[in-house]
C-alpha cells in the first residue's frame, strides 16, 4: 500500500491539475479523486437531507399521536417508515403486506388504523380511483395535484392544472364558500388502452370481411346462334 502511494504522489507531483481528496470515517481513512470527491460530497449531502426530512416527518407524527393521546410504539414507528419508502399510491392491503415482511407480528388493524392517524396528521393522502378501495400516497411537502384514472387497466396518471385550480377558487368565491380542500378524479381511457382496442376493432373488422360472401358471378348471356 506505503509504495503505491508513493507511486501515486510522484505522479501527481508531475500533473499539478490532478488533485486528491482524503476522506476520513470512524473507521478508516482513503485518497477520492478530485471528481470522486466531489460524488461522494453530493451524495453524503442527499442522504443528510433525507435523514433530515425523514426525522421531520416522525416529529410531525409523533406530536399527533401526543395531541390524540396515544403513544409511540414501535409497530407505529415502523408502518411510519414503511409506508415513507413508498412510491405512488398503496392500499392498506398493499401496505400490510410491505410491514409484514420486516414484521409478522403487526396486525392488519393495527396497520389500518396507523394509516388513519398518517392521513390525520397530514403525512398520507387519501385517494379514492373508482375500484371501491382507498389508496394513500405522500402528503407532507407534496405538491398538490389531481388524477386521472384507466377504466380499462386501473392506470393513474398524476397532473397539475393551475388552470382548473383557478376554477375552483373562482367557483367556491362565487359561492362564498370556504375551501379548504378538493379532490379530483377524471375517469376515461388512456392511450395505451385506446390503441388496444383501435387494434381490435380492425382485427376484427379483417375478420368480418374475410368471411363475406362474394355474390357468384353469372356468365354473360348468348345471342341467337345463327
Amino acid at each position: 500500500m506505503g509504495s503505491n502511494h508513493k507511486a501515486e504522489g510522484s505522479r501527481h507531483r508531475q500533473n499539478p491539475s490532478f488533485k486528491l481528496t482524503l476522506v476520513t470515517t470512524h473507521r478508516s481513512s482513503f485518497l477520492l479523486s478530485r471528481e470522486q470527491g466531489v460524488e461522494c460530497r453530493r451524495l453524503l449531502e442527499r442522504s443528510i437531507a433525507d435523514q433530515t426530512l425523514m426525522t421531520e416527518e416522525q416529529e410531525v407524527f409523533i406530536k399527533h399521536l401526543r395531541g390524540q393521546g396515544l403513544k409511540r410504539t414501535a409497530q407505529r414507528d415502523l408502518i411510519l417508515e414503511v409506508f415513507l419508502g413508498t412510491e405512488g399510491h398503496v392500499t392498506g392491503e398493499d401496505l400490510y403486506r410491505l410491514v409484514r415482511k420486516q414484521d409478522a407480528s403487526v396486525g392488519q388493524t393495527t396497520v389500518y388504523r396507523t394509516l388513519k392517524l398518517l392521513t390525520d396528521s397530514g403525512l398520507a393522502r387519501e385517494a379514492r380511483f373508482g375500484d371501491g378501495r382507498a389508496h394513500y400516497e405522500h402528503n407532507y411537502k407534496h405538491e398538490h395535484h389531481d388524477h386521472m384514472i384507466c377504466s380499462a387497466c386501473g392506470k393513474v396518471i398524476e397532473f397539475y392544472s393551475p388552470e382548473l385550480e383557478a376554477i375552483q377558487d373562482k367557483m367556491a368565491a362565487k359561492h362564498r364558500f370556504e375551501l379548504t380542500s378538493h379532490l379530483l378524479r377524471m375517469i376515461g381511457v388512456c392511450s395505451a388502452c385506446r390503441r388496444q382496442q383501435e387494434r381490435k376493432i380492425n382485427r376484427k373488422g379483417l375478420r368480418e370481411k374475410k368471411h363475406i360472401k362474394r355474390p357468384a358471378l353469372r356468365a354473360p348471356a348468348r345471342g341467337p346462334q345463327q
